[in-house]
């Protein structure tokens, strides 16, 4: 499914799908909405991940924390959908263009899980930019997600 990464001119203006990952097996990967561009989320792919989301169709990442494979929405019902899959010039991130069911990505219930902005850079004050959560975490999730 990957070809071995050979030269740049392969890499960086061929056909084949030849994505670098890191010294941990990790390629970085955006996620936006399909519609809007809006950037929804930041997460990790390892090889197995990635695969899964090029046969499945659903946004499949690698959780560093807990160490495996989850399928966005798998807890929560908020699917992400692949409408397309870019990778960058020289294959080291991907992202992912999606249709996502329900409302919000977030583990905190917003949106996006960027959220806030820097107001400011002096103080590093956060400012919220999402009026309120587009869905109670507690609900969806049965618990407290910290």
């Amino acid at each position: 499914m990957f070809a071995e990464r050979k030269d740049k001119k392969q890499i960086e203006l061929g056909t084949e799908l030849a994505p670098a990952f890191n010294e941990h097996g990790l390629i970085p990967c955006i996620t936006s909405d399909a519609g809007t561009g809006e950037i929804l989320m930041f997460a990790w792919m390892n090889r197995e991940a990635f695969k899964l989301t090029l046969k499945t169709k659903k946004a499949t990442y690698f959780s560093r924390s807990r160490e495996k494979i989850w399928v966005k929405g798998e807890s929560s019902g908020r699917v992400q959908h692949i409408k397309q899959i870019l990778v960058d010039c020289d294959q080291d991130v991907i992202q992912l263009r999606v249709e996502v069911e329900g409302e919000g990505v977030c583990h905190r219930g917003y949106r996006s899980c960027f959220y806030r902005e820097i107001s400011n850079p002096e103080t590093g004050r956060l400012t919220f930019v999402e009026d309120a959560p587009a869905f109670d975490p507690e609900e969806v999730y049965g618990k407290n997600k910290k």
